[in-house]
């Protein structure tokens, strides 16, 4: 075992005597030594109640002969960090996520680890360092939301960013505002639909780095806990058997994950954190493979934002194991890759069992017959763009119009909510990318105000920002290369021509070659002091076209 390293021999008898400060018996020092790393946190609803969580997990560790050891990892509520500066360390705190457990994992020589996140970057972020470390690893989640009740309607945090724009357009009240933010999130867990930090939790899970139910599981359910003690327990498994993560993130176990996601239409911030996880596990994702798998994968489940459904009705459906049965019955999933229960893919999938065709969708009668994400090309983003078309109104798939040109996401907001945005406009905002954020905030703020205000059936927006899972709508982002590294999207000025076909893949600027060419000879980026973390990360961060990973 890894801590033999710590634990045994004479000349360990120092190491012995620190563990035995903290209690730890001899007994407990023979045993293999997991780690726990707990995201718990009194900031953010989906990790309020990851103490509890991580009490399960420890009980399964012990039930089955092995030695927890927690230690602690920071997250950001994305909803609280929104529209403000704070977005600017979200995605940058994946990093810090990722390098604190490897921190603790190898300083430590421990045997095996157990992941316990439940966010945005969080979740990611675990997963990365599973596969830089590469030591037997599970991941739990803490579970997602239930969804509010409002004027008998099931409403989740989108609701209220909408409402917002709602109140500024006059179609609701600050009054009823203020009953729908009272209602909206009822208790811990990640936000109730298929937003960011749900989708990488059934991400997890398709992975193979998570237990069936994952993904699904409410946060508030017994059964939650039921799956942390197994969780707990299937790791001593782990252990033994010596399974890895690196035996488990094969190619095809992301190309499976590509397809649920098309099939769920997870949130756009997959497609930065899914080449983030690869690379790490020594695996190119290019952003053709999108489209390749999108164009042959049906989208089976109509979630929110951009259906009806959330996710605790997938879970009632039969979970993401019966969304992967639907897919496997038309070919278009490996079943043959190792997962943590230890049995295949397809061992686990023949167990799913479909309780809600409602919900989940046969590949015959799919809610849409392609999948819910779409990267788009042209000389607007020659490295790529992504939209959730899943969540786009059938009009805007296909539009044209003048470019309302923002440097930064705050003179947007005050452009859309003070009525200066026409049917019609592009809103494009940039110095937001990953580099000239730097951070690249999620532009949740300005899509629900084009939401709320009754534009997201004339109006689009482009970004090199990026969106929350929460975002419905013609909204596109990743844009690269981004603005600050001199990309296209740098150049376009008030009242240019924009060309959206999301059906055709194709994102254009309507402005000869000739005129941009002048225009670049002449371009001067728009610069942002930052200090601390943010300059350091501003330095290393690549595009997010190869998943904003750090060089270096």
């Amino acid at each position: 075992m890894r801590s033999d390293l710590v634990t045994k021999g004479l000349e360990r008898a120092p190491h012995r005597s620190l563990f035995k400060a903290m209690g730890y018996t001899d007994d407990e020092l023979n045993r293999p030594i997991i780690g726990i790393a707990n995201a718990a946190s009194s900031l953010i609803p989906g990790h309020i109640h990851l103490d509890k969580i991580c009490e399960a997990v420890a009980a399964g560790i012990r039930m089955n002969g092995g030695t927890p050891v927690s230690f602690g990892t920071i997250g950001v509520c994305d909803g609280i960090a929104m529209g403000h500066v704070g977005m600017r360390y979200s995605l940058a705190s994946r990093e810090l996520i990722a390098d604190s457990v490897e921190v603790m994992a190898e300083a430590h020589a421990l045997d095996g680890l157990v992941l316990v996140p439940n966010c945005d970057k969080i979740v990611p972020g675990m997963l990365m360092a599973a596969a830089r470390v590469n030591i037997p690893s599970i991941l739990i989640s803490g579970g997602p939301m239930l969804a509010g009740r409002y004027q008998g309607e099931a409403i989740d945090l989108n609701t209220v960013f909408e409402g917002v724009g709602a109140v500024q357009a006059g179609k609701m009240s600050v009054d009823e505002l203020a009953e729908m933010e009272e209602a909206a999130c009822p208790g811990c867990g990640s936000c109730a639909g298929m937003f960011t930090a749900n989708s990488m939790n059934c991400m997890a899970e398709v992975l193979g780095l998570a237990l069936p139910g994952n993904g699904t599981i409410l946060a508030v359910s017994a059964a939650r806990i039921r799956l942390a003690k197994a969780a707990g327990m299937q790791i001593m498994r782990l252990v033994e058997a010596g399974l890895t993560p690196s035996q488990i993130l094969t190619p095809l176990a992301f190309r499976n994950a590509l397809t649920v996601d098309m099939a769920l239409g997870c949130s756009t911030n997959t497609v930065l954190h899914l080449p983030a996880i690869a690379y790490e596990a020594g695996i190119e994702l290019s952003l053709d493979m999108v489209n390749e798998i999108s164009e042959t994968t049906p989208q089976l489940c109509h979630l929110r934002p951009g259906g009806e459904h959330h996710v605790q009705d997938l879970d009632e459906a039969g979970g993401v194991l019966a969304v992967m049965q639907a897919l496997a019955a038309a070919g278009l999933l490996d079943l043959t890759g190792p997962t943590v229960t230890l049995q295949t893919v397809g061992g686990n999938v023949q167990k799913a069992r479909l309780q809600r065709p409602d919900v989940i969708r046969s590949c015959q009668e799919p809610y849409a017959p392609k999948g819910g994400l779409a990267v788009l090309w042209g000389n607007l983003a020659p490295q790529g763009a992504v939209v959730k078309q899943g969540a786009v109104r059938p009009e805007m798939l296909r539009h044209t119009g003048p470019a309302r040109v923002f440097d930064g996401e705050e003179a947007a907001v005050d452009a859309i909510l003070n009525g200066r945005i026409e049917p019609g406009d592009v809103i494009v905002i940039r110095y937001e990318g990953p580099k000239g954020g730097p951070g690249m905030r999620e532009m949740l703020t300005p899509t629900s105000a084009v939401v709320g205000m009754g534009l997201d059936s004339s109006v689009a927006l482009i970004t090199d920002g990026r969106f929350s899972g929460a975002t419905r709508g013609a909204a596109i982002g990743h844009v690269s290369p981004e603005a600050a590294e001199g990309g296209p999207i740098a150049l376009i000025k008030e009242g240019d021509l924009i060309k959206i076909d999301i059906p055709g893949h194709r994102v254009e600027l309507l402005v000869p070659e000739a005129e941009l060419e002048e225009r670049r000879d002449s371009w001067q980026p728009v610069t942002r002091k930052v200090e601390g973390y943010l300059r350091r990360y501003a330095k290393l961060v690549t595009s997010a076209a190869t998943g904003a990973i750090l060089e270096g």
